[in-house]
């Protein structure tokens, strides 16, 4: 094997690399990306965003663990190594931020630097080194800003955040859009790993002192207990790989309290390395797993919450929901990220909303069980999304596009709505006689996959009737009346019937137990 040489160039030699002034491509019209840096007691991470929207899409990720909280518990100050590990990721980050030519760049500090005795000189060096201010937040801003990025990423909270970092744990109440006040206690998973002198048993004493009465934790028996943190996504990982989850995405992924409590107690008695799917978690996250599980089985064990709901939404993206407009907030963050992929993959963006119109008409018409707004609401992204398979192979058109729902990184919706929507597509494409994603199914309700399979073939009519193109649909209503099925085609419309429409529409009349017929009028 030939051997390969790795060579960093000085400054003078790298100036030399820069692409010219404008030879990057500039951001598309009306879009600016932004982007946002967390100093964490653990970890420094840097995340792009497409724009400043109701549902950003990040475009660039990465997090370098530095380790500024480890020790400070005992020493009082930040390590040399971590600092120094942080200043040279700040400055790697200063460049790609010029490379991707964020139109704005926020940068937060938390609980190391904010109780270190080195943390200011610390914070002029980070300023420094990434050429811009560094806002050092509070615990209670802290806490603030993770539970908007959950309101902001889950629909229509009701319970309490917990964001555990590698210094503290942030607790605030979250009911829809509004937030109560924050507490803030120093039991972050690289805190109590030194305080407790990495005994688990001893850090659970230190939990119990310092939760407490906390009152952001008096009303959650009952309610979610949204978790925020990578240590905690950790945890839910591991979960998720132990039950063989038919869904990848970690967003909006819940544990019941049964099963979180018994899983929590065997983190807590068992090596980390010795854990099944333990490859899952990165090398450097594993220490902090028992530390994590204790805390989280304490507010379990002290509250007994409904359920544990993940939430990859924290501080940064709360960050980003502050500085919306209050119009922009009110969205339906699924609705706004459905139509941003229906806009970029779509042959005809309009054909969405005309296809949701249609359906709603034809589903007001059938006399089922009334839909619920969730129903409704998921209907509307069903139907956004229908149309972003079209490029891919005729034959594996629905495999392709259930891949990509089901894996698309869009927010404000659960896991069974994911599968719903996913499913719809999937029928659209293969026809709701298909025994489709097995795995998938066990998420839905029976309701759910009835509905899933109405609309997918809902879908099959108005594909073959308008060819994905906007204005036809408008024009040829389709209604059920007298226990039939009609289609109706305005006289310039009437040669659109035709035998293949005919079928389809009949497989859609049976799924709802009627006759079919097209009408020219």
């Amino acid at each position: 094997m030939r051997n390969v040489i790795a060579r960093l160039f000085p400054a003078e030699e790298e100036a030399a690399l820069q692409p010219a002034p404008g030879a990057l491509p500039q951001a598309a019209a009306g879009k600016q990306p932004v982007g946002i840096i967390d100093i964490g007691s653990n970890s420094v991470r840097l995340v792009a965003y497409e724009a400043r929207t109701r549902a950003p899409t990040p475009i660039f990720n990465e997090k370098v663990f530095c380790g500024l909280g480890r020790g400070l518990v005992t020493t009082g100050e930040l390590p040399e190594e971590g600092v120094d590990r942080a200043l040279k990721a700040l400055r790697r980050f200063r460049i790609l931020g010029e490379f991707m030519h964020l139109s704005d760049l926020q940068v937060v500090a938390t609980a190391a630097a904010r109780d270190a005795k080195n943390g200011p000189p610390f914070l002029a060096a980070a300023e420094e080194a990434i050429g811009t201010k560094v806002e050092l937040l509070s615990g209670r801003r802290e806490a603030e800003l993770s539970a908007l990025g959950v309101l902001s990423a889950i629909y229509k909270p009701d319970g309490v955040v917990g964001d555990l970092g590698g210094g503290s744990l942030e607790l605030i109440k979250v009911k829809r859009s509004r937030v109560g006040k924050g507490a803030s206690l120093p039991i972050g998973g690289l805190a109590l790993m030194d305080a407790s002198n990495r005994s688990p048993r001893q850090a659970a004493k230190i939990v119990r002192e310092a939760i407490g009465d906390t009152k952001a934790l008096k009303s959650l028996s009952g309610r979610s207990f949204y978790a925020v943190g990578g240590t905690w996504r950790a945890l839910a990982r591991l979960h998720m790989r132990q039950r063989n989850y038919p869904l990848n995405i970690m967003h909006n992924y819940t544990i019941p309290i049964r099963d979180a409590v018994d899983f929590l107690g065997l983190i807590e008695r068992v090596d980390s390395d010795a854990l099944v799917s333990i490859a899952s978690v990165s090398a450097a996250r594993r220490p902090l797993l028992a530390y994590g599980a204790v805390v989280l089985d304490e507010i379990i064990r002290r509250t007994r919450p409904k359920e544990i709901v993940i939430s990859v939404a924290g501080v940064r993206e709360g960050l980003l929901y502050e500085r919306l407009d209050k119009p922009t907030r009110k969205e339906d963050a699924l609705i706004a990220a459905a139509r941003d992929f229906n806009l970029l993959r779509s042959r005809a963006p309009e054909h969405g909303e005309e296809l949701f119109a249609w359906i709603d008409a034809f589903m007001r018409s059938t006399g089922l069980n009334e839909e619920t707004a969730e129903e409704v609401r998921l209907r509307h992204a069903a139907c956004l999304l229908a149309d972003i398979g079209w490029r891919g192979h005729p034959d594996y058109r629905g495999e392709q596009s259930l891949n990509m729902i089901a894996n698309a990184s869009i927010v404000g919706i659960d896991h069974p709505g994911r599968a719903f929507i996913a499913l719809v597509i999937a029928f659209r494409y293969e026809g709701p006689e298909e025994s489709l994603a097995p795995e998938l199914r066990t998420l839905v309700s029976s309701r759910l996959l009835d509905r899933a399979r109405i609309l997918g073939a809902a879908m099959r009519v108005a594909y073959i009737l308008s060819a994905g193109t906007a204005g036809v649909l408008p024009r040829t209503p389709i209604l059920c009346a007298r226990g039939v099925v009609n289609l109706t085609l305005p006289p310039e419309l009437a040669d659109l019937a035709s035998e293949r429409l005919q079928n389809r529409l009949q497989r859609l009349a049976r799924l709802i137990g009627r006759d079919a017929a097209i009408r020219a009028e």
